[in-house]
């Protein structure tokens, strides 16, 4: 948030998405009110330190950090705020004023505080009180989001317990003081909208958002059988591909698999943000993997794909759109698609603030890739491109041809190198190792083999069956 955006949110008014409020010393009383509306609706932007004629009137500079602290303190109350749901406040200045800003997004859950549920109008934040009332707001949010699906027969055992396990461990030391920490794992499943009741249908049990981040593989694939992953490289074969990862576990593992295979074929670059060195590498591809995880609609058979070009990456994903345009940080509204697995990767440190994903990314990719040429086209597919330099085709391997024979290898690229590095370590080795060992097709070893015999750097002994390849002596 900076004083461009506070600016045109002042402009616009108060709105069904927008609630201004006085705070010189210290919190609105109703300000949680506005909170769970916010939650409740459609999500929204609340200004402290702003009137509702629009003046600003700013907080007292010396309560501000007290302020944000109580904020983020009394979200993750479960009496304040149930479920709690962690904010962010921001301090931003404005006209020489201070200004706490807070973004609250959409939620698949119903919120309360103090024991009552507030949803959101044109006027402002009113109370429910009635049953019918309450009940058409449940049977909202459970057919809104694919994520919510109930699956009334899955069972905690269904779940990989190593994976929750970690996953919990992961919150912990990310927020060590989140609420969340100090609940059974029943409580956390619920908390965390993970087990649900369809108020409409009377059914309950652990849902479809639960099943992609905790089940075990044969499970996934059995309440989703269209679901996978493919990540490619297509760098010299792009009818079919030179290096490949066919993904189907949860979302924990997909995320550490993806990133893995992005440090395996992708560089980096040596990089200072002030006096600390940064990766940018995973600056920006941990934003576009959470998000093609997270932001997907996985009721779609779509198939997500992440492939690496010579010039680029390409990740796609099946989508609800909400938008039909490229998005910019300029234009950007940020809405979440499945609000329950955004919630756990941003406790769990996958993924940041909803909708600094997109900002981060315009951030560091011209230092990364000398281009800020992105794309990310919101329609029924989601596509987000990323420029490379010629410089991130590949992985670099420094030193990976010591001891091999000078000036024959002019000419290979650094995957053709790292074979040759194999070959010399592992004399005699046969091509199907090598393929298994490098994760290389062994059509596309069929090609370097050949430019190495070539270039008379390779040679074959042995039987055709028992025999196999040795880097050639002088």
């Amino acid at each position: 948030m900076n004083a461009e955006k506070i600016k045109n949110i002042i402009s616009e008014g108060e709105g069904i998405a927008i609630e201004f409020k006085r705070a010189k010393n210290e919190l609105p009383d109703n300000l949680f009110e506005s909170v769970c509306a916010f939650l409740n609706k459609k999500g929204g932007t609340i200004l402290l330190g702003v009137s509702d004629d629009k003046e600003v009137v700013g907080v007292d500079k010396s309560k501000t950090e007290e302020l944000v602290k109580q904020i983020v303190n009394l979200s993750n109350n479960p009496q304040k705020l149930f479920p709690s749901f962690l904010l962010e406040p921001k301090i931003v200045e404005y006209e020489g004023k201070s200004i706490i800003s807070i973004f609250i997004p959409i939620s698949s859950q119903v919120h309360k505080t103090a024991g009552k549920i507030y949803d959101r109008s044109s006027d402002g934040d009113f109370e429910l009180k009635t049953d019918e009332q309450i009940k058409v707001l449940y049977q909202r949010k459970s057919t809104d989001y694919s994520e919510n699906r109930i699956f009334p027969f899955l069972k905690e055992n269904d779940f990989n317990h190593d994976v929750v396990r970690k996953v919990r461990k992961m919150i912990k030391i990310n927020r060590p003081n989140h609420p969340w920490n100090e609940l059974t794992n029943e409580e956390f499943y619920r908390i965390s909208g993970l087990y649900r009741k369809d108020y409409k249908t009377g059914e309950e049990g652990f849902t479809l958002a639960a099943i992609l981040l905790f089940g075990k593989d044969n499970v996934i694939q059995s309440a989703i059988p269209h679901y996978k992953i493919d990540a490619l490289v297509k760098r010299e074969n792009v009818d079919r591909y030179d290096d490949r990862d066919c993904i189907r576990c949860n979302l924990i593992e997909a995320y550490e698999r993806l990133m893995k295979f992005v440090e395996k074929h992708l560089s980096d670059k040596f990089f200072l943000e002030g006096t600390q060195r940064i990766s940018l590498r995973d600056k920006i591809f941990r934003e576009v993997v959470a998000n093609m995880l997270i932001h997907r609609e996985y009721v779609n058979a779509f198939p997500s794909t992440f492939v690496i070009y010579k010039n680029k990456v390409v990740a796609k994903n099946a989508n609800r759109a909400h938008f039909f345009k490229v998005l910019t940080p300029d234009n950007f509204e940020p809405f979440p698609k499945n609000p329950d697995l955004a919630s756990i990767f941003t406790q769990i440190g996958h993924s940041e603030e909803l909708g600094t994903g997109i900002r981060n990314v315009y951030k560091y990719c011209k230092a990364y890739s000398g281009s800020d040429n992105i794309i990310f086209n919101e329609e029924d597919v989601f596509v987000t491109e990323i420029p490379l330099s010629g410089s991130l085709e590949q992985k670099t391997n420094d030193g990976l041809n010591d001891g091999l024979n000078d000036g024959l290898n002019d000419g290979l690229n650094d995957r053709q190198k790292n074979v040759l590095n194999y070959i010399k370590q592992h004399p005699g080795i046969k091509i199907k190792d090598v393929s298994e060992k490098l994760n290389i097709p062994i059509d596309t070893l069929d090609r370097y083999i050949k430019i190495f015999v070539e270039k008379n750097i390779v040679e074959r002994k042995g039987s055709k069956k028992t025999g196999g390849y040795f880097i050639k002596s002088n």
